[in-house]
C-alpha cells in the first residue's frame, strides 16, 4: 500500500474524525467559558476583590535606553492568568458537577427487574412439571 493510501485510510478511520471533531467543540466551548469568565464572573469579582487588576505588575531588569525597549519581568500577567484559571477550572468543575448530578437521578431510576436466569427457569418448569404430577385426576 502506498503511503498516499495509507494515510487515506488513516484519515478516515472513525478515531481520527471524532478527535476533529472534539477538537472543533472544544475550542467552540473554549470560548463559551472564556467569555462566561470574562463578561459574567470577572466584572462581579472585579467589584468584590476592588478593581484590582495584577497585569500592570513588573520587575524591571534594565531601564529603556535609547530605542532599546526596557526588559521586564512581567509577573503581573502571569498572576492574572492564574487567577484566570482558578476561576475558569471552578467554572467548569460547578458544570460537570451539575451534569454528574443528573447523570446520578438517571442512574438511581429503578429499572426493570431482572430476567431470570437459565438456572431458575428450568428449576420453575421442573416445579411446575412436578405439582401437575402431584394432582389427582
Amino acid at each position: 500500500m502506498s503511503m498516499m493510501g495509507e494515510f487515506k485510510a488513516f484519515a478516515v478511520r472513525g478515531n481520527v474524525i471524532d478527535l476533529a471533531v472534539g477538537l472543533v467543540i472544544g475550542s467552540a466551548f473554549g470560548k463559551i467559558v472564556a467569555s462566561l469568565v470574562a463578561d459574567i464572573i470577572s466584572p462581579p469579582l472585579g467589584i468584590l476583590i476592588g478593581g484590582v487588576d495584577f497585569s500592570n505588575l513588573s520587575l524591571t531588569l534594565r531601564q529603556a535606553a535609547g530605542e532599546a525597549p526596557a526588559v521586564t519581568v512581567n509577573y503581573g500577567i502571569f498572576i492574572q492568568t492564574i487567577i484566570s484559571f482558578i476561576i475558569v477550572a471552578f467554572a467548569i468543575f460547578i458544570v460537570v458537577r451539575g451534569i454528574n448530578a443528573l447523570k446520578r437521578k438517571e442512574a438511581e431510576e429503578p429499572s426493570a427487574p431482572p430476567a431470570p436466569s437459565t438456572e431458575e427457569v428450568l428449576l420453575t418448569e421442573i416445579r411446575d412439571l412436578l405439582s401437575e404430577r402431584k394432582t389427582p385426576v
